[in-house]
Parts: structure tokens; C-alpha cells; sequence
């Protein structure tokens, strides 16, 4: 079964790249179809469309210490809307995620990593502890997508 992973944040503004930067260390392995997204609703939206399994990578902000790795599942329970309330879009992850189950495209199976962030300075790079998260991210996604194989 094919998965889509997608990964959100905007390249420029610090740890808010981590989503992407997850998506890029995937990109090109079989039997997973990987996006790239500044996660604008709708566009987030269309990228869910048709997919039966999808797997979000994006920048928290929730009071966790930074770097660390929270897994939901959204398509069991609602997103904590605090958890990405420091979005740089106007609707954040959470809302994308609950208008989805709304109008009936959220996908069957949407796991979402979300990375806490430290620094969203505009022009900075990952910061340390966030960087080091990125491996331990692909690795649980990779378990995922071994997890959906097998069932």
C-alpha cells in the first residue's frame, strides 16, 4: 500500500522547517509518495484527497522541552489545537485536520509526528536539539509504514 507522507512548515523561519526537512530525508524511497507543504488549509486539504493513508511531519509548540516527539493519531481523536497554535498560517494543522473530518476526507489511517520547536527566527536554521529529532522521526515513520505493510 502506498503512503503519502507530508511534510509542513516553512523553509526559512528555524525549527518551523522540521516538517520538511523529515520529508526531504524520505524523498525518493519506494512506496512512499512524499509532499512538501507550507500547510495552507486547502492546499493541505487537496494533498489529504484520495489517500488512505497519510503521515503529517510539522513543528509543535505545545510546552514540551524542544526536539521532543509527540505521535497522534488523528484520525482516532481530535488534534490539540494549542499544540500548533504558533503556526505561520492562517489556520493551523489542527483546524486543517478537524475541517477534513468534517467534510468526510480526513484519510482512514493520519498519524501525525509533531516536533517541538525552539526557534521560528526568520532566516535561522534548525536549531541543535530539533535537528537531532529528525532521525529519530524518520526512523518512527519508517516503523509506520512497516506497521501498514504487515496489516
Amino acid at each position: 500500500m502506498a503512503t503519502r507522507v507530508i511534510g509542513i512548515g516553512h523553509p526559512d523561519r528555524g525549527d518551523d522547517a522540521v516538517g520538511r526537512v523529515v520529508a526531504a530525508r524520505l524523498m525518493g524511497m519506494p512506496g512512499i509518495e512524499v509532499i512538501e507543504t507550507d500547510g495552507e488549509a486547502a492546499k493541505l486539504l487537496d494533498l489529504m484527497e484520495g489517500a488512505d493513508c497519510v503521515i503529517i511531519a510539522d513543528a509543535a509548540l505545545s510546552g514540551a522541552s524542544p526536539g521532543a516527539v509527540r505521535r497522534l493519531d488523528a484520525a482516532a481523536q481530535p488534534v490539540p489545537q494549542p499544540m500548533f497554535a504558533a503556526s505561520s498560517h492562517a489556520v493551523g494543522l489542527a483546524e486543517s485536520i478537524e475541517l477534513a473530518r468534517i467534510l468526510d476526507r480526513l484519510p482512514r489511517r493520519c498519524i501525525i509526528f509533531a516536533i517541538e520547536a525552539q526557534d521560528f527566527t526568520l532566516g535561522a536554521g534548525l536549531s541543535p536539539v530539533v535537528a537531532a529529532a529528525v532521525d529519530r522521526v524518520v526512523g518512527a515513520i519508517l516503523g509506520e509504514i512497516g506497521v501498514w505493510v504487515d496489516a
